[in-house]
Formats: structure tokens, sequence, C-alpha cells
């Protein structure tokens, strides 16, 4: 079995921050794969279902970013994986829009949801970075984050949420280097 987070917070006032690109994902991936519909558990809410031929549980955590970590772990400890069984889907700055980038590994890079989950799992998962771009200005980080995606960047976000559903199998097969490369095919056409 597999454990997918996406990060965001809980809440329909947060529900279209590009801090929430994440939970967009899994609410994606649950829809396009036909998963369960959500329950309560682990301090988030989590899907069951099937990824190409292998068991992914999606968890969306409700301990808010800073502590998304808590979640996840519960939900590790439950099913005794380990980090390296967890694929994280985040928001990331330091990415232009629609960009996405794969790795295992690595430090928190001031996300304070990575921050968390490091601490509470170590830092040896793997990481689906969704780009949102950087607004140019460290006075205005937290306002672009924290903000909604504009009207503008609405069909280029559903396509790339409906790109990775669609090439979410190579993911679960643990073909990364695929999966990216398939995803800017398919976000190019």
């Amino acid at each position: 079995m597999q454990l997918w987070v996406g990060l965001g917070n809980p809440g329909p006032q947060y529900a279209m921050h590009r801090h929430n690109v994440g939970f967009m994902v899994a609410d994606v991936l649950a829809d396009v794969h036909d998963f369960s519909p959500p329950a309560k558990k682990f301090q988030g809410w989590v899907q069951d279902g099937r990824i190409g031929s292998e068991r992914v549980l999606l968890l969306k955590p409700a301990t808010f970013m800073n502590e998304s970590g808590r979640s996840v772990r519960a939900a590790m400890d439950f099913y005794k994986l380990t980090s390296r069984d967890v694929t994280v889907f985040y928001d990331e700055l330091d990415l232009a829009p629609t960009k996405v980038k794969v790795k295992q590994g690595g430090g928190a890079a001031g996300h304070n949801g990575i921050r968390s989950m490091i601490a509470h799992i170590g830092e040896d998962f793997r990481r689906v970075r969704i780009g949102i771009g950087h607004p140019g200005s460290k006075a205005r980080v937290t306002g672009h984050v924290l903000g909604n995606y504009a009207k503008s960047e609405m069909e280029p976000l559903a396509d790339l949420l409906g790109a990775i559903a669609a090439e979410a199998s190579w993911l679960a097969d643990g073909d990364d280097v695929r999966f990216v490369s398939d995803l800017a095919l398919r976000l190019q056409g």
C-alpha cells in the first residue's frame, strides 16, 4: 500500500488558495480513479482505491498545514508504513506556475507543511512539488501563497490537475521520470 498525501488547510475559506493545491490534487485523483467516499480518520479525510495495479490511500490532513505530519504519522503507524511509502503533493514557490517536479527526500525549503512532515516521519518521503510561482518580492509571499488562484489561472490549473490524475499510474509504479515527462507532454498539447 502507498500513502499519498495532499497538503492543504481545511475549510471552504481556504479551498481555492494556492497553498491548497495538494488538497485539489487529492480530490481529482479520488474522482478520476473512483476512490471510496471520504472517511474521517487519522485526523484527516481518507479515501481508498487503486491507481494502476497499486493500492493507494489518499489522505488530506485536517490538522492545518503546520501540523500535517501528525495526521500522516497516525496513518503510517496504523498501516505499518515507512516514509518511503509516502508521496506528498504540495505547492512550491520556487517553481513556475503549473510546473511539476518530483524528488525523494530533502529539506523543507521554508514550507511549513513539509517541515511538519519531516518532524513527524523523517525526510525520506517522495515529494510532488507543484509550482505556484513566486510573486517577486519576499514581502508578498504570504499573500500570494494564502491567496486564491486568479480567474486567469483556473483553466491551466484544471488542465494540470487532470494531467496529474491521468499520469498518476507512473507515480504509483515508481517511475517518477516518466510521470514528469508524460505530464509535460500532456500539458503541451
